[in-house]
């Protein structure tokens, strides 16, 4: 009897996952004259974050207008708040980040160059995303950020590397609602068919994308997509 309590309740929380927030924003019809945007996912070991031009997010939040400048590009990663911003990761905190509902954090880092040059010894997958798609992968980002009376996100300590900066987020991380579950619903949000209950993991959100633009190779018809660096370039 004890194991399919615990079996239940154990699927109830996967399940219950999908409802966390930050939530999934649906994605936005195109125009006839759509233009494809440039998005990259990155991995720092078991963690994905999102690398994506830096302007439009900018013009949501002027404080990263103010904070990071003219970058062209900012990366944007979601996570426990202890655990994400610890200076020595420790037992305990581990063991809350994973067992416990617990803060969250946004990690922003001004990227000033390409992304597969600021970051050469990460993984790195490229999506081309059309307008519609791009607008609603930035509105989940935006939506990540807690936001206070007066519309404004909050700054917290600085980042782990490079020009980085920690903002407040939205949602609660535990075991089943990670930054690979984060990384998972921005791109079901930009309008693919992933499923966030099952991706876990860094190497299962790579795979996905991998998959995803060595089918979009297969069937193109040699004008709208090449390969470079086993990513998918935008034309």
């Amino acid at each position: 009897m004890a194991w399919r309590i615990v079996f239940i309740l154990l699927i109830s929380s996967v399940l219950s996952a999908c409802s966390s927030k930050p939530y999934v924003v649906k994605s936005v019809e195109d125009t006839e004259d759509t233009i494809e945007k440039e998005i990259y996912v990155v991995t720092h070991a078991w963690h994905t974050g999102f690398v994506v031009p830096a302007k439009e997010i900018q013009t949501r939040f002027p404080m990263l207008k103010k904070r990071f400048g003219s970058t062209p590009y900012l990366e944007f990663g979601w996570g426990d708040k202890a655990f994400y911003q610890a200076e020595e990761i420790t037992t305990g905190i581990t063991l809350s980040a994973i067992f416990w509902p617990t803060e969250s954090v946004i990690h922003a880092v001004a990227v000033p160059e390409m992304p597969n040059e600021y970051f050469p010894n990460n993984e790195i997958e490229k999506l081309c995303l059309s307008d519609g798609e791009y607008s609603s992968l930035i509105k989940f980002i935006s939506n990540s950020f807690h936001k206070n009376q007066d519309g404004n996100i909050l700054e917290l300590k600085s980042g782990i590397y490079g020009n980085s900066q920690f903002y407040k987020g939205v949602g609660d991380f535990h075991i089943f609602n990670t930054c690979n579950k984060w990384t998972a619903k921005g791109i079901k949000s930009a309008g693919m068919d992933i499923s966030p209950i099952i991706k876990l993991t860094a190497g299962s959100i790579m795979n996905y994308i991998r998959e995803h633009n060595q089918a979009l190779i297969s069937t193109s018809n040699g004008q709208t997509s090449a390969v470079l660096h086993n990513v998918v370039v935008c034309q």
